[in-house]
């Protein structure tokens, strides 16, 4: 995977966001001054994590969204870093999976009929409107549809093949009752024994996103 300083000021705490398939850098920028250092997770066309960069961190926060959950759950259960919390938004350690995911005939089926045209379909549903699929849009990723088919592919075969990341402790899940990617019914499903709170929001929601990228106290309070 590809990881990137999105903000690195010499904080004594980092912000590990891993970000869902298909994106990049654009996703996170920009964030205000004041926010805690921030490394992005991204480009899953390999699932190899360095640990290095974590080392001189005091404290670690980590936020996964979308196929990030699965992700995050796969790569750091082995570590030993000073964890401090950890938030999923719309994701699961399910992500195929009929009753806790995507359901896996959807998810085969966006990987064998990828093309430009159903990319934007997905786009489409995976941001919920207009206005939303314009923001994203100016701050998507400079790649082509093969890569983002090359990424999916390598995930299906992972999840395939090393099943649920459930290993990996979460403190809270965000569940977006717009979602049409991880439908809130599975990922409610999935989170029955943590603590959830349910969020007006569609799959891609950018003022969901930045504000657990900036740290926001009151997402990271569970109640």
């Amino acid at each position: 995977m590809k990881q990137s300083f999105i903000k690195q000021k010499g904080s004594s705490r980092l912000t590990l966001f891993f970000a869902g398939w298909g994106m990049g850098e654009g996703l996170l920028a920009p964030l205000p001054e004041g926010t805690d250092d921030v490394m992005l997770c991204f480009d899953y066309r390999d699932l190899q994590f360095d640990s290095a960069p974590l080392a001189a961190y005091a404290s670690i926060r980590v936020v996964a969204w979308s196929m990030g959950v699965w992700v995050a759950g796969r790569v750091l259960p082995s570590l030993a870093l000073p964890w401090e919390h950890a938030l999923a938004f719309n994701g699961t350690p399910w992500p195929v999976d009929d009753l806790r995911g995507i359901p896996e005939s959807i998810f085969k089926g966006t990987l064998d009929n990828l093309s430009e045209q159903t990319l934007s379909k997905f786009r489409r549903r995976m941001c919920g409107s207009a206005p939303a699929l314009k923001d994203f849009l100016q701050h998507a990723p400079d790649r082509s549809w093969e890569t983002l088919r090359d990424e999916l592919a390598v995930l299906y075969e992972a999840i395939t093949r090393t099943g649920p990341a459930t290993d990996w402790h979460w403190d809270k899940a965000f569940i977006g009752t717009e979602d049409h990617i991880f439908p809130s019914a599975n990922q409610l499903r999935a989170w029955e024994n943590l603590t959830t709170q349910t969020v007006h929001a569609a799959h891609y929601d950018a003022d969901c996103i930045r504000q657990l990228a900036e740290g926001k106290e009151t997402l990271w309070i569970n109640h």
